[in-house]
Parts: structure tokens; C-alpha cells; sequence
């Protein structure tokens, strides 16, 4: 399935995507993508329903984030070999988390804001994993067992923030509007991802062109490392790393500015639009 949710920001709607493309509204059936409905009874329920028997959601209806209420939002950083070669950084020995501000998560196609003062703003295409049951000490073996699917993410950076200021990456992590997820949440069903293509333009350029096979830490070692640390909970999120061509990489840099356009793909799970203004 391909899960969304649609409508103004703040007021979305639960949505699925039907054989013909088209968003079928499921607000008469869940009040959200998020919560219980993410678990293994929760979809079984949505799966064993006739999209074309619901209402069609208005044309050129806005995508919000396809999950809601996010809890924890949880980041893997130099989970590509050759993203942290480019960064100058070791490959880690074991994964390096952070976190990202469940505040920045927007929808897939709105503004990315550059903070006020920011000279590098940055982008990195991810994939994304969507917890859908409560996992603690899960075992690699069971680990996707407790994931409701996968969306795409860019993971939004202000590098001088998260490198240069002290402390940890955080701050340059969650600024408003770093977070846009979806356009959808596809479930585990439909997806294998091994080796799912990872795209990113900027004004039409490509400079992004990477594989989830390339992931140092694959999806299950990651569910199961990070839910020895916390709890997870139905509408986590948890985004897995960039491969290389971002800004910071490049010689010389290159950064975000206002007016530009980024494209964000991935294989099977949609693409992101997103124009970036002045915050």
C-alpha cells in the first residue's frame, strides 16, 4: 500500500493512493496515518479495503508528511562509506545517531527555509524507515517485523551549525522545515531495500545519483542497534544515512540559496519538490 496523508498543513487527511494514481480519502475509515494504525493490525485492516470504494480526495490536493504525530525522529549519520570519505570522517565502527526535530517534519513538496544567518544549507536524500510497533531489544532477525514501511526523506542541513558550533549535530539538524517525509508511506510488502535507487537535483543538476546497497548499516541492524537504547513507538521515524554529492562535499562548497529547486527521488517510494526561500 501506499499510505498519505492530504489537505492543508495542520488539517491533513489519512489517504491511499489507488491502481490509477489517485488519492482516495480514509478519514471515514482512520482518523491519521500515525499511532495504532501503523501496527501489523492496523494496516491488515486498511490492505482488506477496495481503494476505489472510497471518495477521491480533491485534485491537486497538497501532500502533507505521510505520518503523523512523530514521536522520536532519529537519524543514522555516515551510514554510506563514500558520503563520509567526502566528509572527511571515519567510517564508524557502530552507528552514529542524532536527532532530528520532530518540528521540522513538513510535507514532501513544501518551502525549506534557510535559518536566519545561515551561509550552508545543505541537502541529503534518505530513506526512511517507519516504525508501526513498539520495539525494545529487538532481535536483527525480527527487526522489520516492527516496521510499518518506508518514505523518502531529506534530511536538511546547516553544516556551519551542526560542525562548527560545538556540541553535537542536532543543531544544525532540526531547524524548521529540515524534515520533509513522503510523499508516501509505502509498505514493507511492496518494498525491498537492498538497492533502491537514490536521487537528488538541485536547479536540475544532478548531484546525488546513489543505492541503498550501499548503506554501511543495513535497515534491520538499525531497527534492532537503536531499540537497544530506546523504546520505539508506533510513527517513529528513523532515516538511514545519505550517499555522496552533498553540498559540503563538493570543491568548492555549494550551498542552499533562495530560489532554488530540489528534486529528491527514490525507487518505488515517490518524489520530493521542494523550492527553498529565506526563513
Amino acid at each position: 500500500m501506499k499510505l498519505v496523508r492530504f489537505g492543508a498543513a495542520g488539517a491533513e487527511k489519512p489517504g491511499i493512493i489507488d491502481a490509477d494514481g489517485k488519492i482516495r480519502d480514509l478519514s471515514g475509515v482512520v482518523p491519521d496515518i500515525a499511532g495504532d494504525v501503523l501496527g501489523r493490525e492496523g494496516l491488515k485492516r486498511l490492505a482488506a479495503i477496495d481503494p476505489k470504494s472510497l471518495p477521491l480526495a480533491p485534485e491537486d490536493s497538497r501532500f502533507g508528511a505521510c505520518v503523523g504525530r512523530v514521536g522520536n525522529f532519529i537519524a543514522v549519520g555516515l551510514n554510506y562509506a563514500d558520503h563520509a570519505a567526502e566528509s572527511g570522517m571515519a567510517v564508524p565502527s557502530e552507528p552514529v545517531l542524532f536527532n532530528k526535530a520532530p518540528s521540522c517534519i513538513v510535507g514532501p513538496d513544501d518551502t525549506i527555509l534557510i535559518p536566519r544567518g545561515s551561509e550552508k544549507t545543505d541537502w541529503e536524500v534518505e530513506l526512511a524507515v517507519v516504525i508501526g510497533e513498539r520495539a525494545s531489544y529487538v532481535s536483527e532477525a525480527d527487526a522489520l517485523d516492527y516496521v510499518a514501511g518506508y518514505c523518502v526523506c531529506n534530511d536538511v542541513s546547516e553544516r556551519a551549525y551542526q560542525i562548527e558550533r560545538g556540541g553535537q549535530w542536532t543543531k544544525g539538524k532540526g531547524c524548521p522545515t529540515f524534515g520533509p517525509i513522503g510523499p508516501w508511506l509505502v509498505t514493507t510488502d511492496e518494498v525491498d531495500t537492498g538497492d533502491l535507487a537514490m536521487k537528488l537535483s538541485v536547479n536540475g543538476e544532478q548531484v546525488q545519483n546513489g543505492s541503498s546497497s550501499t548503506m554501511v548499516f543495513k535497515v534491520p541492524f538499525l531497527v534492532h542497534y537503536i531499540s537497544q537504547f530506546m523504546i520505539l513507538e508506533p510513527g517513529d521515524v528513523i532515516t538511514t544515512g545519505t550517499p555522496p554529492g552533498v553540498g559540503m562535499g563538493m570543491k568548492p562548497p555549494r550551498y542552499l540559496k533562495p530560489g532554488d529547486r530540489m528534486e529528491v527521488s527514490i525507487a518505488g517510494l515517490g518524489v520530493q519538490r521542494q523550492v527553498v526561500a529565506a526563513g
